[in-house]
């Protein structure tokens, strides 16, 4: 008799399209995450809501606790993506979702006297009542206790009638508090939206629901973004497969830095590093992709290439013009906003993932969502303002800043400068405060484009002062952009990106003073300065 083999595992991928499976993907290990829901909000009974951004790994997370949490309770775990249809009568609503719970219970090993009578259709009148029966006599003859599990729940949050259903939902968890029902152990709903306040949910001036009836649901805190311990556990998985000597340490920090733990982001430019490797003939080839200057070429792939999660952005900044104004004002002119939740804008950019918390104050969340903010809002200047537009004058002049392949940042500055001052050197003193380090990064964007990468240092950001890190052919950049307030001012300003240069290692930085209205106490020009054996060039406008 002839022996079969078995089957070969299949390779694992990047996943970056809905839930991601440990045997078919490379995945961080969220276990620790997975464990604390159950032990702090499941295993008391809390009925909560898991509202992060899009693509944030919440249909993932769902996935892994029904599987965990399978050992012990029976799970019923639906979506509502593509149930607006049961939401148009009540008796849609109920028999809709008696077909859609009955679904999962199949699989569950229920009792099946039981789910023939928790499937039966229900008809008019109390429809509703039924359900409540229903729910009731399903959870008290089950054997275990049932968690329910709502991916998408805010597909449906402004309708009336699923508030209803929250509202029927949060009744019967009232009675079980008084001991006067048997219903859900645990009732967990995913969304990007809080449901605890629909407000956020509806478009502006449209009706608000402040009052949910999901007032019920205890807060959920668990931080769902990958630290670099996770993602250094995702890459040894792929390492041990492929072999090609990633520097595991480097890659997790530097993917953390860039994305602050986006799980979507994360997987994605690994997605897209591995695509890359692949496409080479030599191993050697394939390993290189996986080295800092192949990290680099593949943000700016993905900054470059279309995806859902940049489109949902673009909606996003498109319907709320008030949370626009504020992500130009922060990223454009230093502007500081405080984190304040009680802010309608501040609330959407949180739940969006565009914002956080840095040190009581707005901070767009990572650099890549920085990065491609700032592009846009460059091409946006290109389009409206083309004669005096420095992204225009930047194309031009791209091929004369290398020299022997490296960046020639001191051309940069100096014809940044020629250009600065024939196109904007009559503009007031307010323009050049609110527009200098924009301009100056319009103008540098097309000369790195398509090689290298640049980001805004968060921790010197502000009206004063700005430090911007540029990446490109593996080697690094530091230039500050500071507004001159008198020499002293200056003398200490050269002091920080000495500092700023020890941190990463660089013994030459760039430094461009913005103090037009100051000709008289400070000259024009171009000089280069000494500090604690640094070179530093100013350009002084």
């Amino acid at each position: 008799m002839e022996k079969k083999l078995p089957s070969p595992r299949p390779q694992r991928t990047f996943n970056t399209t809905a839930v991601c499976v440990p045997s078919l993907h490379y995945m961080a290990d969220i276990s620790d995450k997975v464990n604390r829901i159950i032990s702090e909000l499941i295993a008391p009974g809390h009925y909560f809501t898991i509202n992060r951004a899009r693509q944030y790994g919440k249909t993932t997370l769902l996935s892994q606790l029904d599987k965990k949490l399978q050992e012990c309770y029976y799970v019923i775990r639906i979506s509502l993506e593509s149930s607006d249809d049961i939401f148009t009568s009540v008796q849609n609503l109920v028999n809709g979702f008696l077909y859609l719970t009955a679904r999962e219970l199949r699989s569950t090993g229920i009792s099946p006297a039981l789910l023939a009578g928790w499937k039966a259709p229900v008809s008019a009148p109390l429809e509703l009542v039924q359900l409540d029966e229903r729910i009731t006599d399903l959870c008290s003859h089950a054997g275990k206790e049932i968690i329910l599990m709502i991916d998408e729940a805010d597909k449906c949050a402004g309708n009336e009638l699923f508030l209803t259903f929250l509202g029927l939902l949060r009744d019967k968890y009232i009675r079980r508090a008084d001991q006067k029902d048997t219903t859900f152990k645990s009732v967990i709903l995913a969304s990007v939206y809080d449901i605890k306040n629909l407000k956020q949910k509806l478009r502006p001036n449209a009706d608000s629901h402040y009052n949910s009836p999901w007032n019920i649901a205890a807060d959920f805190t668990i931080d769902m973004s990958l630290s670099p311990t996770e993602i250094a556990g995702m890459l040894r998985d792929y390492e041990s497969d492929h072999h090609y000597g990633i520097d595991i340490p480097w890659f997790s920090n530097h993917l953390h830095e860039y994305t602050s733990g986006y799980p979507y982001l994360v997987s994605r430019l690994c997605e897209l590093l591995d695509r890359q490797a692949k496409k080479e003939p030599e191993k050697s080839l394939q390993a290189a992709w996986w080295s800092p200057e192949g990290f680099q070429r593949t943000i700016k792939q993905l900054l470059i290439t279309p995806c859902p999660l940049f489109d949902d952005m673009n909606k996003n900044l498109d319907m709320y013009p008030e949370l626009n104004q504020i992500i130009r004002d922060m990223l454009l002119h230093g502007t500081s906003y405080p984190y304040l939740i009680s802010d309608n804008a501040t609330q959407l950019g949180v739940r969006f993932g565009y914002f956080k918390n840095d040190g009581g104050y707005l901070a767009v969340s990572n650099r890549i969502f920085e990065t491609y903010l700032y592009d846009m809002y460059q091409m946006y200047d290109m389009r409206t303002n083309p004669e005096r537009s420095m992204t225009k004058q930047g194309i031009l002049e791209k091929s004369g800043f290398l020299r022997n392949g490296f960046l020639d940042m001191d051309m940069v500055i100096t014809r940044f400068k020629v250009h600065y001052d024939f196109l904007y050197s009559e503009q007031s003193w307010s323009f050049t405060e609110e527009n200098g380090r924009f301009l100056f990064l319009t103008f540098l964007k097309p000369i790195i484009n398509g090689v290298g990468n640049y980001y805004v240092e968060a921790r010197t950001r502000d009206l004063t002062r700005t430090d911007i890190v540029v990446d490109y052919l593996g080697k690094q950049y530091i230039i500050e952009l500071k507004i001159y307030r008198g020499n002293s001012y200056q003398e200490e300003g050269v002091e920080q990106l000495c500092e700023y240069l020890e941190h990463y290692g660089q013994d030459k930085g760039w430094l461009i003073s913005f103090c037009f209205h100051k000709r008289k106490a400070k000259k024009s020009g171009i000089r280069q300065l000494q500090c604690k054996g640094m070179t530093i060039t100013e350009a002084i406008l």
